[in-house]
Order: structure tokens, then C-alpha cells, then sequence
């Protein structure tokens, strides 16, 4: 289900650019140029959330398109994905470089997408949060943004909050603080074990309070390990049960870890044994470079 999250994607490569804009238009609002000099022009009619663009192009590379756009307060706030090399991201781009993550060529698509993805649901995320209720409840559905999208968002955004789930009457809650979960309670499950329970959900509804707060700290786990051990878990839960793990949940989270320059935070990877569909999928996934 698209969001309302504004991406601009820009790349000279025809194919990689078709194939990107065709993976993510049913994620949010997705426009394209093929180089950086259409970029500019179409970001200043009309601003993006987010870029995703290629660092060499002919003429403007894209950090230096990065630049310009970060030089205008009319499209200066946008969060940024940049497509490049292995030696460009480790010899001309730094840490320091406004981007929120790098995408190392040649990559597969749909690790890709997944990695984007991140992104885009942390600013969704975001977004909701600015328009929250006078009482300052960001209020959702887990049919648009499940479990490990809503934690992967948290610790990216480092946010602390109170995030309460429920779904066919059970209740979940989780407290954050700076992106790390601290707290958790689910029915008489406590910490750990009650993160794990509901990591599985696509269904029900969720809330978070950002004015929510606890002293207590009963998870051993930061969130980033919840995440990889829950989704260890689901796959032995569903091997011993002989049959796939839950929809969504696992593939969900299924990002490459990005490379030691990139500024946003590793996401767990899916076991690979997690289900034979997902080797199927695998299998029909695209390599993409240019």
C-alpha cells in the first residue's frame, strides 16, 4: 500500500531506473529523472521526501545534487539513498556526507527495495507523527505497517515512545528510548519473550504515544538483536512445524546489512531457510549495476 512519502528517484541508466520506479511505486509517491540536471528541476516543483539517486552520472554527480538541493530551504529537508561503487562509497564518500544510507553497485533489487523501504517507513512514520491528534497518539493499522517495519522505524529514528499493539483482543506494550526497546509486556510475558510474541503480526492496530515513559528495563536485547533472534525463531517455529513462516513478517525485515559508511543502522537479515518461497524468490531476483 503506498504512503504518502514523496521519492524522487534519479538514475541514467534506463533499465536500473525503470526497474526501481516499477518496485517502489507501490510503496509511496514515485517520481524519476535520468540525470541530476531533470532532478533539480522537478524537486524544485515539487519538493521529495526522499532521494534515492545514483553518485556517477554525466555532468552532476549526485552528491553534487545532493548539495544544491540541500542548499535551498525550499528543498532543503529530504532524507537521501545513494546508489554507488564499493571504492566510490569507501574513496570519495564519507560518513559525513548528507546521505541517511548507501546502496553498494552492483546490488540485487529486492535487497534493495527492502533497504529502501527502511527509509521510506521511517519518514511515513514521521509524517504521522506531525499530524498526530491533539493529544499527540500516532494511531495506525499493522495492515499498512507491521511489527519489525514499526521497530526497524523506532531505532532508525531514535525515537522513545510508548508503542502499544493489539490484535483479536491481546495487547502488547513496548517502551522505547532512543530507539532501543527497554521495556515490554505481553499478557504475563515480560521483556524478551514478549517482543518475540508479537513480531509476527500483519494484522491489528497499533498506537504510540511519544509522551509515554517507564523506568523499568527488562529486555536483554537491543532492538536490532530482538528483531534477528524473533525472526531466528519464526523460521524454527515454522521448520519444526513443517510448513512456511508468517507472511510478511520475515521478508519484511530482510535487508543486506549496509556498508561500514553508512550512516543508518543495520537491519537484520531473514534466515535464509526461512521458507522455499523465499528461494524462489531469490532465484528471479535481478542484479543491478550501471
Amino acid at each position: 500500500m503506498a504512503n504518502n512519502v514523496k521519492l524522487l528517484v534519479v538514475d541514467d541508466n534506463p533499465m536500473v531506473l525503470a526497474m526501481l520506479q516499477h518496485a517502489l511505486t507501490p510503496l509511496a509517491l514515485v517520481t524519476t529523472a535520468a540525470d541530476a540536471a531533470d532532478a533539480l528541476l522537478k524537486a524544485v516543483d515539487d519538493a521529495p521526501d526522499l532521494l534515492v539517486c545514483d553518485y556517477k552520472m554525466p555532468g552532476m554527480d549526485g552528491r553534487q545534487l545532493v548539495e544544491k538541493l540541500k542548499s535551498r530551504p525550499a528543498t532543503a529537508n529530504f532524507s537521501t539513498v545513494l546508489m554507488a561503487s564499493k571504492a566510490d562509497i569507501a574513496e570519495r564518500l564519507s560518513p559525513v556526507d548528507a546521505a541517511d544510507d548507501y546502496l553498494e553497485k552492483p546490488f540485487y533489487l529486492k535487497d534493495a527495495i527492502r533497504r529502501i523501504k527502511r527509509t521510506i517507513d521511517r519518514i511515513a512514520l514521521e509524517k504521522m507523527a506531525k499530524t498526530a491528534p491533539k493529544d499527540g497518539v500516532v494511531r495506525g493499522s499493522l495492515a499498512q505497517m507491521n511489527v519489525i517495519d514499526l521497530m526497524q522505524s523506532l531505532e532508525m529514528g531514535r525515537k522513545s515512545c510508548q508503542l502499544s499493539l493489539s490484535n483479536e483482543g491481546d495487547q502488547c506494550e513496548v517502551f522505547f528510548a532512543e530507539g532501543q526497546v527497554k521495556h515490554a509486556t505481553y499478557g504475563t510475558l515480560v521483556g524478551d519473550e514478549a517482543v518475540f510474541k508479537v513480531l509476527r503480526w500483519t494484522g491489528g492496530n497499533f498506537q504510540l504515544d511519544f509522551e509515554g515513559k517507564t523506568d523499568k528495563e527488562t529486555t536483554q536485547l537491543n532492538t536490532q538483536g530482538l528483531l534477528m533472534e524473533g525472526l531466528r525463531l519464526l523460521d524454527e517455529s515454522s521448520r519444526e512445524g513443517g510448513g512456511e513462516a508468517e507472511p510478511d513478517a520475515a521478508p519484511a525485515a530482510a535487508a543486506s546489512a549496509p556498508p561500514p559508511s553508512a550512516a543508518a543502522p543495520s537491519a537484520p537479515s531473514a534466515p535464509p531457510s526461512a521458507a522455499g518461497r523465499g528461494r524462489r524468490e531469490e532465484e528471479e531476483d535481478v542484479l543491478l549495476d550501471g
